[in-house]
């Protein structure tokens, strides 16, 4: 089959060659006359014959200039590979590719790194090589600034921004963004998990597995944030983790602009667009457009805060509000201002005290035209203008606008005193009160005698 072709090869140059001298003798130069170089003829006469011979794949619309181009074009669409490998049996579909295959069985590698001396079998791969030495990174991302040193990686890491999953499992139909993930996966699939944990007896695939998983039981988290400290056990987790840091949210809502830091919660968020909210609360009516946001909802009603501190006991409905809570103990406060040295434990908290520093107030009231930096501030002023009380106290028929006034109120019945002076261990319903007090235990105290004071 190869020398079937390089003969036609030989043959179509042939026919090329003896037209080009018929090109030339019509061109001969007569005494007198101004000569045409030899280049520029048969260029002109290369030109013209290709143009007229241009070949078009069927398949795929492709054009080449010469036909055994096509020919090796088109085993693409028949998947035909006539190059064997006569070591391993691999098959190609050029002989090229077969040359380059070659030099695996060889072991040849004529492309050196004058800067390291490692060798390559392709130019290709030493020209990508040499970017580690230069710093090289041609191939930017079209949705953020980062950078890459090999197409690959850039296309890889465009699906972070795309959602783009091309890589489909065909025994379960999970998706996955590159082939590594999908080749991991497949091994769920399959019965052999020939390592096995000597500390628990789980059993893994391959040993990148178990040992990301001894971890568990040493207690190595190797991958440090550099800007808090915080440590963990993966590569992965760490790289989202210091998105918290640099406030990037790579996933944007179409709709209304959010951003997300994980593709999963921009998942979840889209529902709450959709006009028609179809899970409804059966104790007060209220809809949400996700049966999760429902099931939390309904543990309002019947109370159950299944997850509690150990720190301090207190018990909360989700696991999320119970880790926002633990930053109370630990101190981590993994979100930096901007604009001052301040930290803080909520996201939410940092972008609230930011527009301290931009003077941005987006909330504005529908009844005056007074601005609020907090949504949560221009709903109890929106309750001036409305007269709206909608919380009522257990023991009595007084109602408040506002929740923090009604558990300040219920103190008055239960008796409960949480605010306690340091000094004396004298405890009172209000900080107000407290407040008041501690001037007793202020360090100046003058006194007065008829209209004279002394001071102590």
């Amino acid at each position: 089959m190869e020398l079937k072709e390089e003969s036609e090869e030989l043959n179509e140059m042939k026919k090329e060659s003896e037209e080009l001298s018929e090109v030339e003798e019509k061109h001969y130069v007569r005494p007198g006359e101004k000569p045409l170089s030899r280049s520029k003829t048969k260029i002109t006469f290369l030109k013209k014959r290709r143009a007229k011979k241009s070949t078009t794949c069927t398949q795929c619309g492709k054009s080449f200039t010469q036909k055994i181009n096509l020919t090796v074009h088109m085993r693409i669409h028949t998947g035909e590979k006539p190059y064997a490998c006569d070591q391993c049996e691999k098959r190609f579909v050029n002989s090229s590719n077969l040359k380059s295959h070659m030099m695996i069985h060889t072991r040849e590698k004529p492309f050196t790194c004058d800067q390291c001396s490692k060798t390559f079998r392709r130019a290709s791969e030493l020209k990508t090589h040499e970017r580690i030495h230069t710093g090289e990174k041609p191939y930017k991302c079209s949705h953020c600034d980062k950078r890459f040193s090999l197409s690959s990686s850039l296309k890889t890491h465009e699906r972070i921004h795309t959602g783009e999953k091309p890589y489909t499992c065909d025994q379960c139909g999970k998706s996955f963004s590159n082939k590594s993930q999908l080749k991991r996966h497949m091994k769920i699939h399959t019965v052999e998990k020939p390592l096995r944990c000597d500390q628990c007896e789980k059993r893994f695939t391959d040993k990148k597995s178990l040992k990301i998983h001894m971890r568990v039981h040493t207690g190595e988290k190797p991958f440090t944030c550099n800007q808090c400290g915080k440590s963990f056990r993966q590569l992965a987790p760490l790289n989202v983790h210091m998105m918290i840091h640099t406030g990037e949210k790579p996933f944007t809502c179409d709709q209304c602009g959010k951003t997300f830091l994980w593709a999963s919660t921009l998942k979840k968020h889209l529902p709450v667009h959709m006009k028609k909210k179809r899970h409804s609360c059966s104790v007060c009516g209220k809809s949400f457009s996700l049966l999760t946001y429902l099931l939390a909802h309904q543990k309002t009603h019947t109370g159950v805060r299944e997850y509690m501190c150990f720190e301090c006991e207190k018990t909360f409905i989700t696991a999320e509000h119970l880790k926002l809570h633990q930053r109370i103990h630990t101190g981590e406060k993994p979100y930096k201002c901007s604009h001052c040295d301040k930290r803080f434990s909520l996201s939410s908290s940092l972008k609230s005290h930011e527009r301290i520093h931009t003077g941005e107030k987006p909330y504005k009231c529908s009844h005056c035209d007074k601005r609020f930096s907090q949504s949560a501030s221009l709903k109890p002023h929106e309750r001036i203008h409305t007269g709206e009380k909608p919380y009522k106290c257990s023991h009595c028929d007084k109602r408040f606008s506002q929740s923090q006034h009604l558990k300040t109120h219920e103190r008055i019945h239960t008796g409960e005193k949480p605010h306690t002076c340091d000094q004396c261990g004298k405890s009172f319903t209000f900080k107000s009160q407290l407040k008041r007090h501690m001037k007793i235990h202020a360090v100046e105290k003058p006194l007065y005698f008829c209209n004279e004071s002394y001071d102590l």
